[in-house]
């Protein structure tokens, strides 16, 4: 009898211990308030994104959220490209500048 009953506070115990250890890791539920409308918590340029500044963004941590090889790997894609796709408009500027030079 005695056995069974310091079976059954070392599982209170236990119990008491995993669910202060989760509320401390995971908070108590609050909210966050809602950010203004058009902010961000990451910092890009207002105008001409580089590949480098996509390449450069790094998100907040988070217990539950993306995972964070995906997503870098879909910000250095994407800077990659952005990169590619402004070279190739510079290339094409420069060549419609050079017919209407011609003319």
């Amino acid at each position: 009898m005695t056995t069974a009953l310091i079976y059954l506070v070392v599982m209170v115990l236990v119990a008491a211990v995993v669910f202060l250890l989760a509320s401390v890791i995971f908070g108590r539920g609050e909210e966050l308030e809602p950010l203004p409308h058009g902010a961000s918590p990451t910092r890009l340029p207002s105008s001409e994104v580089t590949g480098e500044d996509l390449r450069a963004v790094r998100f907040q941590l988070a217990v539950r959220g993306y995972k964070m090889s995906e997503v870098d790997w879909v910000m250095r894609r994407a800077g990659a490209e952005l990169d590619e796709l402004r070279a190739r408009v510079a290339e094409l500027e420069g060549r419609l500048a050079e017919q209407g030079e011609a003319r």
